[in-house]
């Protein structure tokens, strides 16, 4: 970046505007990692064993320091691969999405996605990964979902995580990303989270970040109020699932995740 006051680690747009605010990168879904990250202002955050610190801070602009908490789930469009490579169970990303719709349900199945362990707020490196919950009844299609939930299961205990570090509950999730393109997935995480996901036009906003980071050093917008009017909503989705079921479905996605902790020590 330009400037010796303008630097940035991993820029993201998220990242720009003021407030508490949790911010999602789904990196794929052809890559491994699914980011997530907190922005939490000029206030260091409390570090914790289960969601990392960043001391050195997110990014500066104007001498001053936003710090962040960050969190990674390892396998996360890595698991989609696996569906489509490995087991040849789906042709393309699109069909999971198509085949999770086509079920109400997961069937009672589970995919715990720890093909080279759990990150946070796990972070063992011995779990390996299982669907657990298979009957007769189980498609191709009930694992197809169970693999889209499990994703989005493990953003939620990274949101829970995050929760008790900052000591008050999650307001809105802002999502980018390739796997934020899944609307069956971006339904399910509002309604694990009971807040709103917000899906901006634009998904590639690590890019953007970097770039309006770079245009602030430069000049080419006078702040981050202006920046903030470039910020177009594509969709804005709400929790519709009763309360109590969301709370059962994670429930025994904790029970599936026990099941496979320290597996490989």
């Amino acid at each position: 970046m330009a400037g010796s006051n303008d630097t940035a680690r991993g820029a993201d747009v998220s990242h720009l505007y003021k407030g508490v605010e949790i911010s999602i990168e789904r990196i794929g879904p052809e890559a491994a990692k699914e980011m997530l990250e907190c922005n939490v202002d000029n206030r260091s955050p409390k570090k914790s064993a289960l969601a990392k610190a960043l001391e050195d801070g997110e990014w500066q602009l104007n001498g001053e320091t936003t710090y962040a908490l960050e969190g990674s789930v390892f396998n996360a469009g890595s698991t989609i691969q696996w569906l489509r490579d490995e087991l040849g169970l789906i042709g393309s990303a699109h069909e999971t999405d198509l085949l999770a719709e086509s079920v109400p349900d997961n069937g009672g199945a589970y995919l715990v996605s720890a093909f080279t362990g759990l990150g946070a707020p796990h972070w063992d490196m011995y779990a390996r990964g299982a669907i657990l919950g298979l009957t007769r009844g189980v498609t191709r299609a009930h694992i197809a979902r169970a693999a889209l939930e499990g994703i989005a299961y493990q953003v939620a205990d990274l949101v829970s995580t995050m929760e008790q570090d900052l000591g008050h509950p999650l307001e809105s999730l802002w999502v980018d990303g390739g796997a934020s393109v899944s609307d069956f997935m971006m339904q399910f995480q509002a309604d694990l989270l009971r807040c709103s996901i917000y899906r901006p036009r634009m998904v590639e906003t690590t890019a953007a970040g970097a770039a309006y980071l770079a245009g602030l050093a430069t000049g080419v917008w006078s702040g981050t109020d202006e920046i903030l009017k470039n910020r177009a909503l594509e969709r804005v989705f709400a929790p519709e699932m009763p309360q109590d079921d969301a709370r059962r479905l994670l429930d025994q996605w904790h029970k599936a995740v026990r099941r496979t902790l320290r597996w490989a020590e």
